[in-house]
């Protein structure tokens, strides 16, 4: 039984978001390939995902011990247990989708947040010699990055104006997930028209994009 984490990054109901929609229709496609997925979701702004602070962490990237969180308050306590609900059910997947618009060349806020809380010693990360090592090439992993924007991208300037999906497909790596796609929702535009035209162009690859990857 393999696991899907589905992760939504856009404040917009799904029916009024690009990146949402032609998420949701990779999930089902995904699922209907892989009769043995069970999906989770989480959603980045519906979902509480905690702002890191200084006394959560005993050194670089290591949650504080049972004895010094037991000092903290109660709502310390409780934001600690979440970021540890969130890297746990991370490392459990084995397939993600991450659903998330274009925002200033980058993605929401949101996005580095729930990724500041995933990064983990002795979860995702380990070090040696002082050198940080990724964990999550244990098993074979999938993540897949759909990311909606209003204009076209070139290709000779994708590299230039993806920075958020650069910078994810980056930390994914770094983590030890090597399987790495994307899925543009390009030309979004500024009518429905428009925007119905870019999500059906998506849609149109994602047959291709499950067949790559499984």
């Amino acid at each position: 039984m393999k696991r899907m984490l589905y992760i939504i990054a856009n404040s917009k109901l799904e029916e009024q978001s690009s990146s949402r929609t032609v998420s949701r229709r990779l999930v089902n496609a995904i699922m209907e390939k892989e009769n043995d997925v069970v999906l989770e979701e989480v959603n980045l702004y519906e979902d509480h995902i905690p702002k890191l602070k200084g006394c959560y962490y005993e050194s670089r990237n290591a949650i504080v011990n049972y004895d010094a969180r037991s000092k903290l308050s109660i709502e310390e306590q409780n934001e600690i247990v979440r970021i540890e609900e969130l890297c746990d059910q991370f490392v459990a997947s084995d397939i993600y989708v991450l659903a998330a618009p274009m925002w200033s060349l980058s993605f929401p806020s949101v996005v580095k947040e729930y990724l500041d809380c995933i990064i983990q010693t002795n979860k995702t990360i380990e070090f040696h010699n002082n050198k940080p090592y990724g964990l999550l090439g244990d098993k074979q992993r999938v993540f897949i990055y759909v990311q909606s924007s209003g204009g076209d991208i070139p290709w000779l300037l994708k590299s230039a104006l993806t920075k958020g999906l650069n910078y994810v497909q980056d930390i994914m790596k770094f983590i030890g997930i090597s399987t790495f796609s994307e899925l543009l929702v390009d030309g979004t535009g500024t009518t429905e028209e428009e925007r119905q035209k870019a999500i059906e162009a998506a849609t149109e690859k994602i047959p291709h994009l499950i067949e790559k990857l499984f």
